[in-house]
């Protein structure tokens, strides 16, 4: 007789944590190594990538090619996957050239046109160069091995050939006649996957129009406050956002302060919010921020369309002392506009080139950007970014040659001057002087409070001798500025500042010297009046106001956003023009300014044709004791330090920079067409930009610019014009691009090369305002969605509520209907 179970024998054994775990590996190893079908499912399970519910746009594959089945993903999150992809929309990405592939004596290639004609559901992998379906992948299943069911989802479609085949097309093959054909069908699941209306929840849970109604008021609540916020880039938390606490945090303080002012918000806001819908939580707050920036993002990639276009990056490190990568990208827009759109700010793990471009172009696919259609790169001088062999400016030159790097204009003038100016001993003396003023004077805020009180008993002095006027914005009370190696324009601040308020800060100076301070203070004092009183001071000051002066004004220019490089480019040639002219008749006037300032300032003028017995300095061959005072200061400082200029300027461009911004220049409008040199055009077209204009192009455009030269020369809209975004510009205004549109091809090739990289500078201008000292914990994507929001105010500010009520009904099933 068999002994009688237990009841407990029934249920699964429980096992201790190594235990279970050495028979699950056990048991594992043992099926995978009996079974090699196993084996291969369990490698390609392995390779799927991790699905965060949070964020599925970040870790799915775009490129059809290279994305994993879906049925490889874990059932549970198979319906969000399915929307985000509907979400994305195709993969239609437009290359200027497709690869040939097929028969060697007739090779054929993929259509961007077919895209027109199949926009739904048609996708094109590059890695693979070949066809897929969208919705036949998102609801496909596992193969059955018939031949051909996986074509369109797994292996991917390459016979170009039997496209262009009438009534037997594949594509419209693989569409069908039947309307309960597999592609109709996926097609049919795809909208019912979006239509939450149609849930079979919601025929269970009906809700009244004015219920749906509410939902929505509340909904909106909330994205109206978090695009306030953002724009103006507030934290949204609270420290205590319990329901006693004083202060809940802007977001939800805000909603109180609207619910104030309207009593349909009131009804349906917060205490008055079913408990499963009162969209407050943190997390709905991250949703609606994603969504906002996803839709400001859509809208950059839309002006851009097919245009060409340039990327200009730069990082810099946050607050919490991660490394951020910003993404600017330069294009024309469709009004003939140089636009600078900030894109995308992403952490990277380090600087190193490899990193930088991976991210680069991870953000560009996934938004359906090609890297093929880059025609510029910009960075600052960094070695990692401007290397000719292995910087990222060469990694992406060997992907599209065309990308030509421009070094950034402004921080090319700032490192050509400022290394100018430490080459020469009297100047960097000069500049170490002034910065030990700066700070003996500005150490403390007691001196700085003196030297503001000295500077209004100047001024109220100078109006009763009415040596100055009165006036709105004039005469007001300012402090000394410090000079920064890595900001020219700081230098000449600086300067300004000490001319401004130099008899102030002789009196601060003086009077700390008779203080009863410390021997070190009263010493430094001392020594710091002592080189304000000396004349080499006061001349190597005014002298570096002047050249300054001069190239401040370049500065500013090229950091302006709608600067094109042909301008820029004039801009240069001028500021060398006008430093020439200070060097050649610039030394009276010099002089006889330090002489009016010495006077008035009581400052010893030394006779200049006294010896100077200082050791020479620069290229004089004088000896010792043979140099007089007026050849050291005219010879010694004036000419070699506008020299030294000179030369930096003329050695900070590459031989490829030089020609290829002497070739654009042949398109300056500028005194009606002047430098307009057909032949230097042709020559900039050919030997640049190839690939841009086919053979039968490049012989018509010798014609259209023959013709153009000719109607713009006559024409009074296109007669006064100076720059070539000017002119671009008109072209389209004039609706002459229908006749000239090879040039106007031309004109925004040479718009998108970048001047500068003053865009991701400011970019991470906000990104200090946003993720500041109390906001150090800000998450990378957070970081990302607002800086895209606050930085591209005015898109963001044009999307509707409504579209992104939209979008956020289709992220996951709500419980509330919209």
């Amino acid at each position: 007789m068999k002994k009688s179970k237990r009841i407990d024998s029934f249920f699964k054994r429980k096992f201790c944590d190594g235990e279970r775990d050495e028979e699950i590996i056990t048991s594992t190893s043992e099926t995978i190594s009996e079974n090699p079908r196993i084996e291969e499912n369990n490698i390609r399970l392995s390779k799927v990538p991790r699905v965060f519910e949070d964020d599925f746009e970040k870790c799915l594959e775009r490129d059809p090619g290279k994305r994993p089945q879906i049925w490889q993903y874990p059932p549970n999150k198979l319906d969000a996957i399915r929307k985000a992809y509907l979400k994305f929309g195709p993969y239609q990405i437009n290359l200027k050239e497709y690869p040939l592939s097929g028969n060697e004596v007739h090779p054929r290639r993929f259509q961007y046109a077919w895209f027109n004609i199949f926009s739904s559901w048609l996708e094109y992998s590059p890695s693979k160069d070949a066809a897929y379906c969208l919705p036949c992948y998102l609801f496909s299943k596992r193969p059955t091995g018939r031949p051909g069911s996986d074509v369109f989802i797994g292996t991917g479609f390459r016979n170009w050939k039997k496209v262009k085949n009438g009534k037997f097309c594949a594509f419209l093959k693989h569409i069908g006649m039947d309307p309960c054909s597999p592609h109709n069908n996926a097609m049919k699941a795809c909208l019912d996957l979006l239509n939450q209306d149609g849930h079979i929840r919601n025929t269970f849970q009906v809700q009244s129009s004015e219920q749906i109604l509410k939902n929505r008021i509340r909904l909106k609540t909330s994205i109206d406050t978090v695009r306030w916020l953002t724009l103006q880039a507030c934290a949204f938390r609270g420290h205590d956002e319990t329901s006693g606490s004083r202060n809940q945090g802007n977001f939800l303080q805000l909603i109180k302060l609207l619910a104030t002012y309207n009593d349909e918000v009131a009804k349906v806001v917060l205490e008055n919010a079913p408990y499963n819908s009162k969209y407050t939580s943190h997390q709905i707050q991250k949703e609606i921020l994603h969504i906002l920036s996803s839709r400001v993002r859509k809208h950059i990639c839309e002006e851009i369309g097919d245009s060409k276009f340039c990327i200009v990056v730069d990082e810099a490190r946050d607050e919490s002392k991660r490394e951020q990568m910003s993404l600017v990208l330069r294009f024309v827009d469709k009004v003939g506009l140089i636009q600078e759109r900030f894109f995308f700010v992403a952490h990277v793990k380090d600087t190193t080139t490899l990193t930088l471009k991976e991210k680069v172009c991870d953000i560009l696919s996934r938004h359906n950007l090609d890297v093929s259609n880059m025609r510029g790169q910009g960075y600052d001088g960094a070695s990692n970014m401007r290397g000719e062999w292995n910087g990222l400016q060469a990694l992406f030159m060997k992907d599209c040659p065309y990308a030509y790097y421009v070094h950034c204009f402004a921080h090319r003038l700032q490192l050509a001057l400022v290394s100018a100016s430490r080459e020469i001993v009297p100047i960097h003396k000069f500049f170490e002087k002034l910065t030990f003023v700066v700070n003996v004077v500005c150490s403390s805020t007691k001196r700085h409070d003196e030297l503001q009180a000295a500077q209004l008993e100047e001024i109220a002095h100078l109006l009763e001798i009415d040596e100055i006027v009165t006036g709105k914005g004039i005469n007001q009370i300012g402090t000394l500025k410090r000079a920064g190696d890595t900001r020219w324009g700081s230098h000449f601040s600086s300067i300004c500042s000490l001319i401004n308020m130099y008899e102030a800060t002789c009196i601060v100076l003086k009077k700390i010297t008779n203080e009863r301070a410390s021997y070190s203070t009263r010493g430094d004092a001392d020594s710091a009046y002592n080189y304000l009183k000396a004349f080499d001071f006061i001349f190597i000051l005014h002298l570096m106001k002047k050249i300054m002066g001069i190239t401040d004004i370049l500065c500013q220019a090229l950091q302006q956003q709608s600067q094109d490089i042909v301008n820029a480019m004039c801009l240069v040639g001028t500021t060398k023009y006008l430093i020439q002219v200070l060097r050649e008749d610039g030394w009276d006037a010099l002089f006889t300014e330090v002489k009016n300032f010495c006077e008035k300032h009581d400052i010893e003028i030394p006779d200049l044709n006294d010896v100077h017995s200082t050791t020479k300095f620069g290229r004089s061959r004088l000896q010792q004791g043979q140099v007089t005072i007026e050849h050291y200061f005219r010879v010694e400082i004036f000419f070699t330090a506008i020299d030294q200029q000179l030369q930096e300027l003329n050695n900070r461009f590459s031989e490829q920079a030089i020609d290829l911004l002497t070739l654009s220049c042949a398109l300056t409008p500028k005194d009606n067409y002047k430098s307009f040199n057909i032949e230097k055009i042709c020559t900039l077209v050919e030997k640049y930009y190839p690939v841009d204009f086919n053979m039968q192009e490049k012989i018509n455009l010798k014609f259209q610019l023959q013709h153009f030269l000719i109607d713009a020369r006559q024409d009074l809209n296109l007669k006064n014009l100076s720059t070539i975004q000017e002119l671009c510009s008109c072209l389209i205004a004039t609706e002459k691009t229908q006749n000239f549109y090879l040039i106007d091809r031309l004109l925004r090739l040479i718009m998108t090369l970048p001047v500068s990289t003053a865009t991701t500078e400011r970019s991470f201008s906000a990104m200090k305002i946003i993720k500041s000292r109390l906001r150090n914990k800000m998450e990378d994507d957070f970081l990302a969605d607002t800086m895209t929001i606050c930085i591209e105010r005015e898109i963001a500010a044009s999307i509707t509520s409504e579209s992104i009520i939209d979008d956020f009904k289709l992220i996951k099933e709500r419980r509330a209907l919209l």
